[in-house]
């Protein structure tokens, strides 16, 4: 099967609530709870509009034009969330002395582990050096750690993040420096 990696528009937004929640369901399965899933589902993981409108966000389609994959990076302070997170800071990063944000990376339950993420994050990673920066920073969901550190990336803190219905979702931040190695 041949895939094309594209910018997300705002058109692509409910293609991509879809993925999101089935690639969140399916891939995290093992992981977190479904209390936990369907909490994060409701502020944690989700659409950011930011990133589509700033052009740093991807989508990967088939040749039939079916949305299979979704990720990107970040100019912006907020690190991870949905358009509705309340927590959000969308000030800009200086990419001289500040990491950019590698962001809301979802894959199609039936395309897993067929690169698909790789492709992305790569992709990411070049137009965020294009755009001048040194470092990558993520906060990684438990079952995405793997994928990152095969990345080169490494982990940071741990955060127990509050999602909706009481439960904690446990998160890790990762960081990675793309320039200078």
């Amino acid at each position: 099967m041949s895939f094309t990696l594209r910018l997300a528009t705002p058109a692509d937004v409910p293609a991509l609530r879809d993925l999101i929640a089935r690639s969140a369901r399916a891939l995290s399965a093992g992981y977190y709870s479904n209390a936990q899933i369907e909490g994060a589902l409701q502020g944690a993981f989700g659409v950011d509009a930011s990133l589509i409108e700033d052009g740093t966000y991807f989508a990967v389609v088939t040749e039939e034009g079916g949305l299979v994959a979704c990720g990107g990076w970040g100019r912006r302070r907020t690190l991870f969330g949905a358009s509705s997170r309340p927590e959000r800071d969308e000030s800009f990063l200086d990419p001289r002395t500040e990491a950019a944000r590698i962001r809301a990376f979802f894959v199609d339950p039936a395309h897993a582990r067929h690169g698909l993420a790789r492709m992305l994050l790569e992709h990411s990673e070049s137009e965020a050096r294009r755009a001048g920066f040194a470092t990558m920073e993520l906060m990684a969901t438990l079952p995405g750690i793997p994928f990152y550190e095969r990345c080169g990336y490494v982990r940071g803190a741990s955060l127990d993040y509050p999602v909706p219905g009481g439960a904690q979702l446990p998160m890790v931040a990762m960081h990675k420096r793309i320039v200078g190695d």
